[in-house]
């Protein structure tokens, strides 16, 4: 943008620009928080998306982060960026690192790099804490490989923001959920995805997807240097209790419960791994640092029947 006498414009004046890459439902509702108040652009693969980015007041950038040559153009673009693509679901020839975040990586820093970064983790990269309670000064102790990818992408931005001056924020996430969101307790619930019995239980974490969109958002301004946060809600439940408690608000019948053993045998691994890991998340940082105060502060709150966004 020029002025009067045909120079750029000082920053001050410019509308910031905020990079998301990895616009799913999640950078979509991150958009949405946005519109209006920064120039909006989205790193995608897929060019059938260009016409949906738009619609929703974002400049659509297409390019992959399997294929570092198609980034270039990112290199100086934004002010600010949100990271929440995934790593690949195989890493390099060991499956623990993120290929992804080192090519966004080297192509944010060629030119002036942005003034901030979040990046999306998980959880996960605890691994299995035995029902203690859980802040971020945890050391991790990942138990799968995608999560040992999660913390090779945060190992490499803390790395990238001490390097360039960025300030990067890890936000760690648990599972997310919405009405209006594909894979939802609901979506289980009708499965008929059983539930392990009491004895055999593991403590699990939550978020609502528009409370993480806005802690995403908030993240972007007020996140500190190198900083990793739990994004989570306040319940306190074992995961049966959660679908059953989920089951009772949606008018659907409870999961039946079943011994971790028969679990091991009827379940898929994916899905077992996430009843192997047991840990309670501390948002003491996400409520004071980010300020961010919840709009469904338990999971009763946000799986309520009327809740639908």
């Amino acid at each position: 943008m020029l002025n009067g006498t045909g120079g750029a414009l000082p920053a001050r004046f410019r509308r910031q620009r905020v990079l998301i890459v990895g616009c799913g439902d999640i950078g979509v509702r991150s958009a949405r928080r946005l519109v209006g108040r920064v120039r909006l652009l989205a790193l995608t693969s897929s060019p059938q998306r260009v016409g949906e980015l738009r619609a929703l007041g974002i400049t659509p950038l297409v390019g992959d982060l399997d294929q570092p040559c198609t980034l270039r153009r990112l290199s100086g673009l934004a002010d600010r960026v949100l990271h929440l693509a995934p790593p690949p679901s195989e890493g390099s020839s060991d499956g623990r690192c993120d290929p992804r975040s080192r090519a966004l990586a080297a192509a944010l820093a060629r030119r002036r790099t942005p003034v901030a970064l979040v990046y999306g983790s998980t959880s996960g990269v605890y691994g299995d804490c035995g029902g203690d309670w859980v802040d971020e000064t945890r050391t991790p102790a990942p138990l799968t490989p995608r999560a040992w990818r999660r913390l090779d992408a945060e190992r490499q931005w803390r790395w990238w923001g001490r390097r360039t001056g960025a300030r990067v924020s890890l936000l760690r996430i648990p599972g997310i959920y919405a009405h209006d969101r594909a894979g939802g307790p609901a979506q289980r619930l009708r499965q008929g995805t059983p539930a392990l019995r009491p004895e055999d239980d593991i403590y699990t974490n939550h978020i609502h997807a528009d409370d993480l969109a806005r802690a995403c958002v908030r993240a972007l301004w007020l996140g500190r240097p190198q900083r990793a946060v739990n994004v989570c809600d306040n319940t306190d439940l074992k995961m049966g209790d959660y679908f059953d408690l989920a089951a009772d608000l949606l008018g659907l019948p409870r999961p039946r419960r079943i011994a971790r053993e028969d679990a091991e045998r009827q379940l898929p691994p994916m899905l077992l791994s996430f009843m192997n890991e047991s840990r309670r998340l501390i948002n003491t940082r996400m409520r004071r640092e980010l300020r961010l105060q919840l709009r469904y502060a338990t999971v009763r709150e946000g799986l309520r029947p009327n809740n639908h966004c």
